[in-house]
């Protein structure tokens, strides 16, 4: 007897929908199942067995093969202990072949209970685009399933469920998921109102949260950098439900999507310590390339906290702030995420922390404080649009009872200067000024001849870079597009010259 149904793969971030074939012949007990598989997959012959066994139900001891199709395609993981179990109960008579036009997913516990997969979303998503009306999964991924439209989500607790249900003993209910997509607003850690002082630092992560800009905060230790940071993603404009599936396919496929929040609301904020693996900030491990910190940024803040003391693993940045995607080449071959992420970084002047301080002496040597400062290199300095310096705060304001303005103020404005981008990139890749190129640059970054004169000071006086240059230009652009300008003026260049002044290119 043969029987054939479908799951389904992962592969970076898509899925590809697999073929399982199951076939009991007459010969010796032998459990055999070929199409590439891991050890994971081939494991699922144990559980599979015992899942049978104990729900009630008989495994056939006769010659079992099972095919995994494409067979050219490297399956990684338990999705496909329901299928199979699914399969070789179809092939031998116990449960009936009316599945409908449908995909399976799920790993089998040795009782029979199906348990959380990673990847649902866009396993899912695959097998819609291949025409799959009926999608039969664990029912606690139910409702990230219930995300894609047109597909029927069947939420399975155990495989003696889905039995009765084919059977029609006990029909399982398909999972109706809120169709209501609402950002969740109301659990930022950090609202701009609990910051004290700081003024010209909240207008320098406004000017960056309204294009996408990248920040380097530097000042001494107890300034309020670190607040700050985790403040700006209550300034960000919400995501449009595009974003949020984007973004909790990614959760999805890395094991991260949380249990009680099957669809990502707010942007992501990602703040490794500086410990973190090469592979854990790009992806990577094992068999299966799962993204990293970088991708797991993507359309959000990915924040690094004491900046130097990431060492040489940071140059892997630069290429994803560039190109706004990381590519990983196995020997498997190439995988390649999304990386189009805000880039937030704190530092101190030195290692003691206390450079430069107007209240505390520093007790470094000059020497050690050039080596401290030369750990991150200029290319990757140059990647950062904004430098500021973060001074102390004074007591006085410390001890202020007024607070300063509150976030839902400050995102206001910066949605309002998204909208503007949005405008005028429509039909185009692009989301925010800081995503422009070279062409763009020229098209939207026209300067009169008061602004050409001072940059041509700017390029002279701060060596700028060509790179440097540019993100002059596009910080100028948003700077302007924040007072409501079509045009870059001197002062709204003025400005975005001053946040590049720290810079040595």
């Amino acid at each position: 007897m043969l029987a054939k149904l479908y799951s389904s793969a992962v592969h970076g971030l898509e899925g590809i929908l697999v073929e399982v074939e199951v076939n009991i012949a007459v010969g010796l007990p032998l459990f055999t199942i070929v199409g590439l598989g891991d050890a994971a997959v081939q494991e699922s012959r144990e559980r599979v067995r015992a899942a049978i066994q104990n729900s009630g139900l008989t495994f056939p001891m006769k010659r079992l093969t099972v095919n995994l199709a494409p067979a050219d395609l490297r399956k990684i993981g338990p999705a496909y202990d329901l299928p199979i179990a699914a399969g070789l109960l179809i092939a031998s008579e116990q449960m009936p072949p009316d599945l409908g036009h449908a995909v399976l997913i799920g790993e089998l516990g040795l009782d029979g209970t199906l348990r959380h997969t990673d990847g649902i979303l866009p396993m899912v998503v695959t097998a819609r685009d291949h025409g799959v009306e009926l999608a039969y999964v664990p029912y606690e991924d139910a409702a990230e399933a219930s995300l894609v439209e047109g597909v029927t989500t069947i939420p399975v607790r155990s495989l003696a469920e889905l039995v009765n249900h084919v059977t029609g003993e006990y029909r399982i209910q398909p999972y109706l998921g809120d169709p209501a997509f609402q950002i969740d607003e109301t659990s930022y850690p950090v609202d701009f109102a609990d910051v004290r002082g700081q003024e010209h630092v909240r207008r320098a992560l406004e000017v960056a949260a309204s294009g996408g800009h990248n920040v380097l905060m530097s000042g001494s230790p107890g300034s309020g950098k670190t607040m700050m940071a985790r403040a700006i993603i209550s300034i960000l404009p919400p995501m449009s439900l595009d974003e949020a599936l984007e973004v909790t396919k990614i959760y999805s496929v890395a094991g991260q999507l949380p249990k009680d929040t099957p669809l990502m609301r707010q942007r992501p904020f990602c703040a490794p310590h500086h410990t973190t693996s090469l592979a854990g900030l790009v992806g990577g491990g094992g068999s299966r390339i799962k993204p990293g910190m970088i991708t797991q940024a993507h359309r959000g803040v990915l924040f690094l906290d004491e900046l130097p003391e990431f060492g040489p693993k940071l140059e892997v940045l630069r290429q994803p702030l560039e190109d706004r995607i990381v590519t990983l080449s196995r020997a498997s071959g190439s995988v390649t995420f999304p990386a189009s992420f805000m880039l937030v970084a704190a530092q101190n002047p030195c290692m003691c922390g206390y450079y430069g301080d107007t209240e505390r002496a520093c007790t470094c040597t000059p020497s050690s404080v050039a080596r401290y400062q030369k750990r991150v290199s200029g290319p990757l300095l140059d990647r950062f649009d904004i430098h500021i310096q973060v001074p102390r705060v004074k007591i006085e304001k410390l001890n202020s009872l007024r607070q300063g303005e509150t976030s839902a103020a400050i995102r206001q404005r910066v949605c309002e200067a998204r909208e503007v981008q949005r405008t005028r990139y429509k039909g185009t890749r692009l989301l925010t000024n800081a995503d422009m190129g070279p062409s763009e640059i020229h098209t939207y970054c026209v300067l009169n001849e008061a602004g050409q004169s001072l940059i041509k000071t700017a390029v002279r006086q701060l060596n700028l870079s060509a790179r440097g240059y540019h993100r002059v230009l596009k910080l100028a652009r948003t700077i302007a597009d924040l007072a409501g300008e079509t045009m870059i003026m001197p002062v709204h260049l003025a400005e975005a010259i001053q946040y590049r002044s720290r810079q040595s290119d």
